[in-house]
């Protein structure tokens, strides 16, 4: 595991959120409590998550968030990725290209 991962909960691992400050941490974290729920009603067994977010153009005001989402599903791989200026939105967006693939 990497250094830069966390953990939320036993089968929930995000990557490259270190630098997120700990305020936008919290609506990160509700955003995703809030999949999980819609996920685990939609899945058979979902074994992990792992969210990973990569800075993309590191300017002052004008960043922008590539996210990736994978998530292993009773043996099935499902992936998602989306960039967006916005991480809130990015975050989301991954999550519900999940939860419509589960659908």
């Amino acid at each position: 595991m990497e250094k830069d991962s966390q953990n939320l909960g036993a089968n929930i691992e995000l990557s490259g959120f270190r630098d997120i400050d700990s305020s936008s941490m919290v609506v990160v974290r509700k955003i995703i409590a809030n999949h999980l729920r819609r996920i685990g009603e939609l899945s058979r067994k979902m074994e992990k998550l792992h969210i990973t977010l990569k800075p993309v153009h590191e300017r002052e005001k004008s960043e922008k968030y590539e996210v990736h989402a994978k998530l292993l599903n009773n043996g099935k791989v499902f992936v998602s990725e989306i960039t967006n200026r916005n991480l809130f939105v990015a975050v989301d967006s991954v999550l519900q290209k999940l939860t419509n693939e589960l659908d």
